[in-house]
């Protein structure tokens, strides 16, 4: 009898799981194939579509990233969403570089990524239904997608992002993408998040920004949050003991999954 409830109650836990599958996207405006990696909640259907959230890696990672650190599977489940985890290649810094043609990764999200998606899953095709984060390079590659087209996503967030390009203008080889700060300032300037307050508020979105309070870009951050409080832009800060490592992010995900479903919640209710 007892071997029996057993196997009931561990088939009971197994009904509704979420797959993970590997997409292969052939990028026409970089003329090579990508993958992307989505979850799938196991509820999701036709008639059920559920929202989607991007989950951006950071510099030096790729599509895998998140996936090989934390179980997302449990986490598209808990919280009835798909994760989309695309490539944003070794450095691309999620922009369209104007000096290399197999760097267009602005254009590969927003017009390859997401309109893939929404074709081959039953995912909710609209705003309300989207939203976007990542961690450091890709924190920046979130918020900066989300501002640049506020008409894709209704919520976006960053951890540990790096929110000011100028931060270092040697490192992380955004040079390579825009080219040298001596010679394009203004290039380095625009495509900061910092300097982005006036597109970030026109957006009207829910913006999250979330740092750990020993990480090396927490004063860039805290200086982000004073401009948006200063500008007036509603937002959600966070600060919390951890520093620039997976530990912290695979903690502030959870977080960041939450604020998204209670933004999706809101926004119900309001329709």
């Amino acid at each position: 009898m007892k071997k029996t409830i057993l196997i009931l109650f561990i088939a009971a836990l197994t009904v509704y799981a979420a797959k993970t599958d590997t997409l292969h996207i052939f990028s026409k405006s970089m003329q090579k194939n990508l993958n992307a990696l989505i979850v799938i909640p196991d509820a999701a259907s036709a008639e059920h579509p559920l929202p989607a959230v991007y989950l951006l890696h950071g510099y030096s990672g790729g599509y895998l990233d998140w996936s090989k650190h934390m179980d997302l599977e449990a986490l598209s489940e808990q919280f009835q969403v798909f994760i989309v985890c695309p490539e944003g290649s070794y450095n691309s810094w999620y922009l369209d570089s104007p000096l290399q043609k197999d760097s267009q990764y602005e254009t590969h999200i927003i017009k390859e990524v997401i309109p893939y998606v929404n074709h081959h899953f039953a995912v909710i095709d609209l705003k309300e239904g989207r939203a976007i984060s990542g961690l450091s390079m890709g924190g920046h590659g979130a918020l900066y997608l989300a501002i640049r087209h506020p008409d894709l996503f209704s919520a976006a967030g960053s951890m540990s992002g790096v929110v000011d390009l100028e931060y270092s203008t040697k490192r992380w080889e955004i040079a390579q993408k825009i080219g040298t700060y001596k010679r394009y300032p203004r290039r380095w300037e625009e495509n900061s998040i910092v300097n982005m307050l006036r597109q970030m508020k026109e957006a009207n979105l829910a913006w999250l920004l979330d740092c750990g309070v020993d990480d090396p870009f927490i004063g860039i951050n805290r200086a982000l949050h004073k401009k948006m409080l200063k500008t007036k832009i509603s937002h959600t800060y966070i600060e919390r003991p951890g520093g620039h490592s997976w530990l912290y992010w695979t903690n502030a995900v959870k977080y960041h999954l939450m604020f998204f479903q209670e933004i999706r919640q809101m926004q119900n209710k309001s329709n």
